[in-house]
């Protein structure tokens, strides 16, 4: 039973960090539009 109970914590912080990760890469994502220089043509 506690075996099970590890697995299923594990995956559930998994899910939590995979989430914590790809906010951070798609706020990065944000900052490096609005911080691209801007090219004349």
């Amino acid at each position: 039973m506690k075996k099970i109970l590890f697995v299923v914590l594990a995956a559930v912080a998994g899910v939590f960090v995979k989430k914590k990760i790809d906010q951070g890469r798609n706020e990065q994502d944000l900052w490096q539009q609005a911080t691209d220089p801007v090219t004349k043509a």
